[in-house]
């Protein structure tokens, strides 16, 4: 078994936004929960295969250990003859946060010299110009993302934020050069590398500006980056046009039982959330009553029982504005606030599969997280995207179907329209 592409995804939702991605540019892909077990099955047709793992907000050396792992199963297992360590197109990442380490760790463990810092998803309107990521066009640093309750991107220069963390220098490829094609991003990605540079920054504007990128790094051992690059390596590599397919399975429509979980405190969730409370059962969490009230899950899962079976699906949420969350944080601690949501999210979750709910739609990286686990899912087959980078996922040997939403992805109506693909 050969496999064109091994992916290390740092968090859940990105897993699911570069596997949708890919399918949507022509490849068979499997998605693995954490680290996979010597015996898992993967079919011999596979394109490439995704691990999520659970490190976005880890300590560094518990991100380089799963990582590390992860990185020699794809080796050494499956025999992956690219990596891809995969990231939020966001960064997400401060000072102190570990993207930077687990590129050096990679690096060091495959024995390369330079690696790409490729971040940019312009189907989603992250585009990177002169090493700087916009979202919207917006500086990352004021685009809502200075604002993010784990990590608060305060700076939006990728160079500066990639060495700040890291043990090497960035330089940059700039749109001028991607522009001009394969040959000249390859010639200089080489004089980068001779000049003793660790990390290329590469810029992108549209999604078509990463057709020549991918072609340029096809060969490379290891790369990093967001979907869009993932997307276009895909598309490379199968001639299939980049992410153009919606087709895909989704959730039969009989038997379906639906809860909507929402953690994500992203300006387009509070968005999302707002104008789902409008036509939908809709309870918010109360946070002390999450870290005091040990019968809390109990009395949110009877709500959400109660709530019309033939109507839109009912929305539990935590997702707060920039000052309600701030004031949260001040009062009971960035850390005990977070942990108390998640693990009430879990606890939530395996009650009401135990009650026959089966579809979850999912706001968040931190949620998706605890639900997949709370439901001891190891596998997903990547059905048809509700938007891009957004699909609908189906548990291996379940009934479960799920939605693993990234904070700021999707339309205004993300939450009803979801449901509309399999309720008509």
């Amino acid at each position: 078994m050969t496999i064109k592409l091994g992916v290390i995804a740092d968090d859940f939702t990105g897993a699911t936004d570069i596997a949708s991605f890919m399918v949507q540019s022509g490849w068979k892909v499997v998605q693995l929960l954490g680290i996979p077990d010597e015996d898992t099955y993967i079919p011999y047709d596979v394109d490439a295969v995704v691990i999520s793992l659970k490190i976005r907000s880890s300590p560094v050396a518990e991100s380089i250990f799963l990582a590390l792992k992860a990185c020699r199963w794809l080796l050494n297992k499956i025999g992956c003859r690219q990596l891809f360590f995969k990231y939020c197109s966001t960064f997400d990442s401060t000072p102190e946060g570990n993207i930077g380490p687990v590129i050096d760790a990679l690096m060091d463990e495959l024995q390369v010299d330079i690696s790409l810092i490729c971040p940019a998803l312009p189907i989603n309107g992250r585009t990177v110009v002169h090493g700087h990521l916009f979202v919207n066009g917006q500086l990352l640093n004021e685009s809502g993302m200075q604002y993010h309750p784990v990590t608060p991107m305060k700076d939006a220069n990728l160079l500066r934020l990639i060495e700040q963390q890291s043990k090497g220098r960035a330089g940059l490829v700039n749109l001028d050069c991607v522009r001009q094609g394969k040959q000249i991003i390859c010639h200089h990605l080489e004089s980068l590398r001779q000049n003793g540079i660790r990390y290329a920054v590469v810029d992108a504007m549209m999604m078509k500006d990463l057709i020549p990128i991918a072609q340029a790094v096809s060969d490379m051992t290891l790369v990093t980056g967001g979907s869009g690059l993932g997307a276009a390596l895909a598309s490379y590599h199968s001639g299939h046009a980049l992410a153009s397919s919606t087709v895909g399975d989704i959730p039969p429509a009989i038997g379906r039982r639906t809860v909507i979980l929402s953690g994500s405190c992203s300006v387009m969730t509070n968005r999302q959330v707002i104008e789902y409370k409008k036509i939908a059962p809709a309870m918010a969490l109360n946070i002390d009553e999450c870290i005091n009230n040990s019968i809390y899950a109990n009395q949110l899962v009877d709500w959400v029982i109660q709530q019309p079976e033939d109507g839109l699906a009912p929305i539990l949420y935590s997702t707060q504005p920039p000052q309600l969350l701030e004031m949260i944080q001040q009062q009971y601690g960035i850390s005990k606030a977070s942990n108390s949501i998640e693990r009430l999210f879990a606890e939530i979750v395996n009650k009401l599969k135990q009650q026959g709910f089966n579809t979850f739609i999912i706001a968040g990286g931190e949620t998706s997280a605890q639900v997949v686990r709370s439901l001891e899912i190891n596998q997903f087959s990547i059905g048809a995207p509700i938007a891009p980078g957004v699909p609908w996922v189906h548990g291996s040997h379940t009934d479960c179907w799920l939605a693993l939403k990234s904070g700021n992805f999707g339309e205004v109506n993300f939450f009803q329209h979801a449901q509309e693909m399999f309720h008509g």
